[in-house]
């Protein structure tokens, strides 16, 4: 890397970061958040783990350190704490609000761990590119994740998301390293970066199916003419390459160990036990009856509640619960608002959708031309009677991991039951810029005029790109492109792609700012009303009726809950007329918005 190039690269960091920290200045804890950050601060304070298991560690403990600087006091007598399977809400609420902390100090505290994996996925991003197409071009991939609205947003919440993306970009780097070059070295960074990627995200589990895809497609492609006979050739060369796979694995659950060892070392064993066998108790499988051999779901639950207090296992009890939770809720969906519906499931139009709505325009433009221009390569190569896919495999073995794995990921989303959010995408988009730019860098080098044509046309996307995150600042987590517009996407979905509790200080300050004495709040996040209004918040819903009826003139609500309570009903779910907000006129029409997602309505007007 040259020094221009590190002077470039330290630029974008920067840069990123001030826009992440400035936007986080003004937020209040999203809704993840109240739960990721007490468990965080309990695993690094007490090493227990008996908050939120459905994550896996790190990007939490992250989130914890910079807490143990403080004195702070943690609600251990609570019943959140003591005797609730899992308390992760109640003791988020006691922890940042009930218990004498300052909830703004430790909110911002805890989100530079998660900027700092931001600021690590800019940089492998680069690496990756750099390792592609040169130096100077792995500036744009690296650009383009740094100033993505969307990765603005969560890259600094205290979530799992950029952690997720950061993890499996790393392990597909050194998995690719090690197909490109299989010393017992790179084998073994493989494995090390597969078991990193689990202590982020479970969703990295993903992996497994892709390395192992992946093997058996190279093994395959380096079958040699010479080599004696292809099916033999086959055999051998695919066992080698699936023992190498099991080498990775067991590196990687080498690697996990540590963590969830430290994490549950004062975890009471049956305790764990306890919590494990009523936290599975209602796994999408069937129980086994006397006599039967199970079925092999219910075998893995059986056997994690079985390990749970055994003292060298427990760990990998631990570990599996989480994964095991995540298989568990992702069969039963998760109420959503949708393109007018309340849903819990998004079908498979959710994420290609919400991706389109979300993503930058001048990206989706660049990608869009790098398409064209794939599908053109592909189409000519067949024309031309040279497809030949070993030597594809030889020059562009990256370019194959990561298609691979957008492919899989892809699937793996659009099919499941899970839609949430635009955020479960952010492990495959840094894969897609990365791509992007090194197809759209194939075509740029023609003539010399047409090459600055390309050049200059590509450099306008990015400035257009920057023009679009500095004029989004600092409402990231609401970001919608300009086909929607920013002010538009809750008409289209909410919940963490538009609204996840981010406003509830900028409330706090309209409240002040507007003189008023008393105001119904109903409320969707990670915050508190009356930690922020004090005795001028009123918590509400719509069941209450109009708050006029009690002397209050003004309400505030979160736009999620507006549209879950008056968006149509798909098939299983039902709803009271008191719950639809009928005594407003209009819900969605606000005479204010505070921020992007609180919807402020003045019941009254002084006379």
């Amino acid at each position: 890397m040259s020094s221009l190039n590190k002077i470039i690269l330290g630029l974008i960091l920067l840069t990123s970061l001030t826009l992440m920290v400035g936007a986080s200045r003004h937020e209040s804890a999203t809704m993840d958040e109240l739960a990721h950050i007490p468990a965080g601060y309990s695993y690094v304070k007490y090493f227990d783990y008996r908050l939120n298991p459905e994550h896996p560690p790190l990007v939490k403990m992250m989130a914890g350190l910079p807490l143990l600087s403080l004195d702070l006091q943690f609600p251990t007598d609570s019943p959140a704490w003591q005797t609730a399977v899992n308390g992760q809400w109640d003791a988020g609420r006691l922890f940042l609000y009930e218990s004498g902390n300052d909830a703004d100090q430790i909110i911002q505290l805890a989100r530079i761990g998660p900027m700092i994996l931001m600021l690590l996925l800019i940089f492998v991003v680069y690496v990756w590119s750099a390792e592609v197409m040169g130096g100077w071009w792995a500036l744009l991939p690296a650009l383009a994740t740094a100033l993505s609205p969307n990765f603005l947003a969560h890259g600094h919440y205290v979530t799992t998301d950029i952690g997720a993306a950061l993890g499996i970009i790393l392990s597909l780097l050194f998995f690719t390293r090690y197909l490109a070059t299989p010393t017992k070295k790179n084998i073994v960074w493989a494995g090390i970066f597969f078991g990193i990627a689990q202590l982020l995200k479970f969703s990295a589990i993903l992996l497994v199916f892709h390395f192992l895809i992946v093997s058996i497609v190279v093994a395959l492609s380096r079958i040699s003419k010479a080599g004696g006979h292809p099916l033999k050739q086959a055999t051998r060369l695919v066992t080698r390459y699936l023992g190498r796979m099991v080498i990775i694995f067991v590196v990687g659950a080498i690697t996990i160990y540590p963590f969830y060892w430290l994490t549950t070392l004062n975890y009471p064993p049956e305790r764990q036990l306890t919590d494990t066998a009523i936290t599975l108790q209602s796994f999408p499988a069937p129980q086994t009856p006397e006599g039967q051999v199970c079925h092999p779901l219910r075998c893995l639950a059986d056997l994690t509640i079985w390990g749970a207090d055994k003292p060298f296992i427990r760990p990998y009890s631990q570990y599996m619960l989480g994964l095991l939770m995540v298989m568990q809720r992702s069969v039963g969906g998760n109420m959503i608002y949708f393109l007018g519906e309340v849903t819990n499931a998004g079908g498979p139009l959710y994420f290609p959708l919400v991706y389109l709505m979300k993503e930058s325009l001048p990206m989706l433009i660049l990608i869009f031309l790098a398409m064209l221009f794939g599908l053109y390569s592909i189409v000519k190569a067949i024309l031309a009677r040279r497809p030949k896919f070993n030597e594809y495999l030889i020059t562009n073995l990256y370019e194959f991991s990561a298609l691979a794995f957008i492919s899989l990921y892809s699937l793996y989303s659009i099919t499941s039951s899970l839609n949430i959010g635009f955020r479960h995408l952010m492990p495959i988009l840094p894969l897609i810029y990365i791509l992007t730019i090194g197809t759209l860098k194939k075509y740029v080098h023609t003539n010399y005029y047409k090459q600055q044509l390309k050049l200059a046309f590509v450099a306008f996307m990015f400035v257009w790109l920057a023009f679009g995150s500095l004029t989004a600042y600092p409402h990231y987590l609401s970001y919608f492109n300009e086909i929607i517009g920013i002010d538009n996407g809750w008409k289209y979905v909410v919940d963490s792609n538009y609204d996840w509790g981010q406003d509830l200080k900028r409330l706090a300050s309209f409240v002040e700012e507007h003189n008023i004495d008393k105001i119904a709040v109903n409320y969707f996040g990670g915050g508190s009303s009356k930690y922020y209004l004090g005795e001028k918040a009123e918590e509400w819903y719509s069941s209450k009726g109009n708050p006029l009826d009690s002397g209050i003139r003004w309400a505030a609500i979160s736009i999620n809950q507006i549209q879950n309570s008056t968006g149509e009903l798909t098939p299983g779910f039902n709803r009271t007329a008191a719950d639809e907000y009928r005594w407003l006129k209009n819900p969605t029409s606000p005479d204010f918005v505070v921020g992007k997602s609180i919807f402020v309505f003045q019941l009254e007007r002084p006379a």
